[in-house]
């Protein structure tokens, strides 16, 4: 982790006094001022609160109209970003959000909603790690470590038809950054249907030094059959044609084993570091396909490089015939996550896909 005057930001050196001053942005202090929380005299609680007046939850949530883009937090100064709760409304995959920092006009983080915290199906999947907390009824909660020199804005933006609420908190530090600290990046990737024997990208173009601390997967598998025989691959530092760091399976790299199956079922699972929290089976009717969403945070382990840095996944299945099993290139449904910490600037990201694109049907 970053040290912040000289304090790192660990359960083990909480007692520890510090110059940094706690700061937090939500729609009831939306410049998170000093002592202005709360004196909001309209918004969307104004009604409910009619009887009672100002300080009595008069502006809990935003409206964002379809096409618009709302500023969410904009931060002079030098600190860093320490956990975000929002909820939302609406398709989270059509709330996008995007993150810049120190006055770049260039997104270092921009990503739906509901991909950034590790739920990419549209729908709610409990999730207890280190990085990313998902609770009841749609609490999305991150606490991946953001330092900033001198200035942090983020911005959602609904690309939907219809309008969407959004209730949120930003809570942060104004504080000194040491200058070991890097920023950081995510960014969100999906290809639908992946074309025959091709290699899924999860990051590519990546220039400069930092190191790479997270993946999120939502897999669609679009035939019947195990669909995570493939391999990630990390590729560091100038690699070409063969990767310094080869998995050995799909479930292997997101730290479960054997398909992720118990007795004969997969197994939903969340943990620190790891997890396949979501599982979305067929209905029966028009919700025809399985579905999958799985995290895996290199916190304890962040791959580190100096150059570039790219990763990409196979897909691939297995074919039963008899003794002549085999694997399967598959042509699913992949989007992608990626989360890293680097140095500016950032090179520019793949164009975000259309609307009709990112839909989820």
């Amino acid at each position: 982790m970053a040290e912040f005057n000289g304090l790192d930001m660990s359960l083990g050196n909480l007692p520890r006094l510090s110059k940094a001053k706690t700061r937090s942005i939500s729609p009831e202090n939306f410049n998170g001022e000093k002592g202005k929380g709360g004196m909001a005299i309209e918004g969307t609680g104004a009604k409910c609160a009619r009887d009672l007046g100002q300080g009595w939850k008069i502006s809990p949530s935003i409206n964002v109209a379809p096409g618009e883009c709302r500023v969410l937090a904009d931060i002079q100064g030098a600190g860093a970003i320490q956990h975000i709760w929002m909820t939302l409304t609406g398709r989270w995959r059509h709330s996008i959000l995007r993150f810049y920092w120190d006055g770049s006009k260039r997104p270092s983080i921009e990503c739906p909603a509901g991909d950034f915290f590790a739920c990419g199906w549209n729908q709610y999947a409990q999730i207890s790690s280190l990085a990313v907390c998902v609770n009841p009824g749609s609490g999305l909660n991150c606490y991946w470590e953001m330092p900033f020199r001198k200035h942090c804005k983020i911005t959602i933006t609904n690309i939907s038809s219809e309008e969407m609420v959004a209730y949120y908190q930003i809570d942060y530090t104004l504080t000194q950054v040491s200058e070991d600290a890097a920023y950081f990046h995510a960014q969100f990737r999906r290809i639908n249907p992946l074309p025959l024997k091709s290699v899924y990208t999860i990051l590519d173009r990546v220039k400069g030094q930092g190191q790479y601390v997270g993946t999120y997967l939502a897999w669609g598998s679009n035939r019947s059959g195990w669909w995570g025989e493939g391999e990630i691959k990390f590729y560091i530092d100038g690699d070409r044609e063969f990767p310094t760091i080869c998995g050995t399976g799909s479930e292997d790299y997101f730290c479960g084993s054997y398909n992720f199956e118990v007795d004969g079922h997969y197994r939903q699972f969340t943990t620190p570091y790891s997890g396949l929290p979501q599982i979305l089976r067929p209905d029966g009717q028009y919700q025809s396909q399985m579905r999958f969403g799985m995290y895996r945070w290199h916190i304890m382990d962040p791959i580190r490089f100096d150059q570039d840095m790219r990763v990409t996944i196979q897909a691939l299945g297995w074919l039963r015939q008899g003794k002549y099993d085999r694997y399967l290139p598959l042509q699913d449904d992949i989007a992608s996550v990626a989360y890293w910490y680097q140095t500016l600037p950032t090179a520019p990201f793949p164009p975000l896909p259309s609307r009709d694109y990112l839909e989820i049907t």
